[in-house]
């Protein structure tokens, strides 16, 4: 089986994590846990980074930094993995759904401000499957309305946009590292934000709100969160950083020979990297339309039984039983491209046999038909 995308464990995370069994080191109290920090906000140019549990605990401590809560509206896209909208129902407020790109995938920016009423308190967009969101626009327009922008760049770490990474050009940005990501702790998150008293703050609340007293006791002023990564996981999140570049480079060149082997085959409406933005490729996504000769489910059954794991798009979570009910000002392109998006093997360790079987496979499914 190809699977569809799994972890690249290649340098040393081994070392790394003995150190820490040999230490005993291996809570929430540690080097790396620093360390994994400096490193992060290094890399994607932040000023600070919060380590977290996982990329939704972070989401969910950055809209708690924020003063988001009961009453508020948040702008989010309906098609997206359904963390950053359960993290907005986490903190008492109403998720808004705005429609996305055909092309990229992602919120469409031009739809945000008919949107905006008294109770909009933040945009939350989703740089979904790698691709990013036009940026300058949701700057300008949460700059006019006086927003908040939370970036969820969970499928994003290494895209850039206008030569800036996503995740850090709003006022707060969310990672993962699960063990499908680009980089991955096992489980994890991070958040960053170029605001000092924002990264103050989130560490503060991430870490139970504690302040130690000078006789050793603790004391805690507001309510916080027990969302601290243990030294032994951020070890292991310092050992795959020093091989992101590569990672990223062969997302990239992955995804150009996708390009190339799929590029003539009928009714597969290939990725889109717009001039200002370079897609890292997360996952490499297409979309399955109405000339081609089965569907996309059908695919997907087809592929598997040709030994090759993919996946459809996310279902749209306004579909959702829970989300039904929010406001959103129509969703049809959510809708079409929910029905129509694929997503091929993707991981890191990907040959370019298997990338030339998996298109085989595709092309040979067009002539049976």
């Amino acid at each position: 089986m190809v699977p569809l995308c799994i972890p690249e464990i290649r340098g040393n995370e081994w070392k790394y994590i003995k150190e820490c069994l040999d230490t005993n080191w291996v809570s929430s109290v540690g080097s790396y846990v620093d360390k994994f920090e400096r490193d992060f906000s290094d890399f994607v140019k932040a000023k600070f980074a919060v380590v977290t549990v996982n990329g939704t605990s972070a989401l969910h401590l950055a809209l708690k930094v924020l003063g988001i809560g009961h009453g508020d509206e948040v702008i989010v896209p309906s098609m997206t993995f359904i963390a950053p909208v359960n993290a907005v129902k986490y903190v008492g407020a109403e998720p808004v759904f705005v429609d996305i790109c055909r092309d990229t995938f992602v919120m469409d920016a031009d739809k945000i401000e008919e949107l905006i009423t008294s109770k909009t308190k933040a945009i939350l967009p989703v740089h979904i499957y790698g691709n990013a969101v036009d940026m300058d626009k949701v700057m300008e327009i949460a700059g006019k309305y006086n927003l908040y922008v939370i970036e969820d760049a969970t499928e994003s770490l290494g895209t850039l946009y206008r030569d800036r990474y996503t995740g850090t050009i709003g006022h707060m940005g969310c990672f993962s590292f699960n063990g499908n990501k680009l980089i991955t702790t096992g489980a994890g998150g991070m958040l960053v934000t170029n605001d000092e008293k924002i990264g103050e703050k989130a560490k503060f609340l991430s870490t139970q709100a504690k302040i130690t007293l000078e006789n050793k006791g603790f004391f805690h002023p507001e309510i916080g969160y027990n969302y601290r990564m243990p030294n032994i996981l951020a070890a292991m999140g310092c050992a795959q950083l020093e091989n992101i570049e590569e990672y990223i480079q062969i997302k990239r060149d992955n995804a150009k020979i996708y390009n190339e082997l799929l590029k003539d085959v009928k009714g597969i409406t290939l990725p889109v990297e717009k001039e200002d933005v370079q897609h890292v490729h997360w996952l490499y996504s297409v979309l399955i339309e109405d000339e081609f000769p089965i569907s996309r489910d059908e695919l997907i059954k087809r592929m598997f039984d040709e030994q090759i794991e993919t996946r459809p798009f996310f279902t749209p979570v306004h579909t959702m039983p829970n989300y039904v009910e929010c406001r959103h000002n129509g969703l049809e392109t959510t809708v079409e491209v929910s029905l129509k998006g694929i997503n091929l093997p993707s991981s890191v360790s990907l040959k370019i046999e298997d990338i030339e079987r998996i298109c085989s496979t595709i092309k040979s499914i067009t002539k049976s038909e």
